[in-house]
């Protein structure tokens, strides 16, 4: 079941290709999780130099696919309302671990766990996996703003 498709997506993230790293939402219960998933391609543009006998997606846009999940699972909670313009930052970055490469044809499955919000620091436990197996984990922390003019 598809709950944001990429154009939904397109609408809420200011990321575009090849920066926008989430193809479509498949699972998510507020004050708890979202699930997303990223379809690895051979066109992806990374793989050209990191590194071309042996492509494998660099372990930061692992990270911040799991990032843009924390924005969307953001969108989903407490849109309602709020400024169009407002924007999820990345603020922190704890205890990341990668355990597996990911390359072409591989499809990661983000799933980010909210854990708590201080102070408009929002936490969450982030996983991706692939084929049910941990390529990579970490702790993220993001904020809300409004876009710097």
């Amino acid at each position: 079941m598809t709950i944001l498709d990429i154009c939904q997506i397109k609408k809420v993230l200011p990321h575009r290709y090849p920066f926008l790293l989430i193809d479509k939402v498949i699972d998510f219960k507020s004050g708890e999780y979202l699930t997303a998933i990223k379809n690895v391609t051979v066109n992806e543009p990374f793989f050209e130099g990191h590194f071309p006998q042996q492509p494998i997606m660099p372990g930061v846009l692992i990270i911040e696919a799991m990032a843009q999940a924390t924005a969307l699972y953001g969108e989903l909670v407490i849109k309602d309302g709020m400024d169009d313009d407002i924007l999820y930052y990345l603020v922190g970055v704890d205890k990341a671990r990668f355990r597996q490469t990911v390359g072409p044809g591989d499809q990661l499955v983000l799933r980010v766990d909210f854990k708590t919000v201080k102070r408009n620091i929002w936490k969450f436990s982030t996983t991706a996996r692939v084929d049910d197996k941990l390529v990579a984990s970490a702790i993220l922390m993001t904020t809300i703003a409004e876009p710097q003019s």
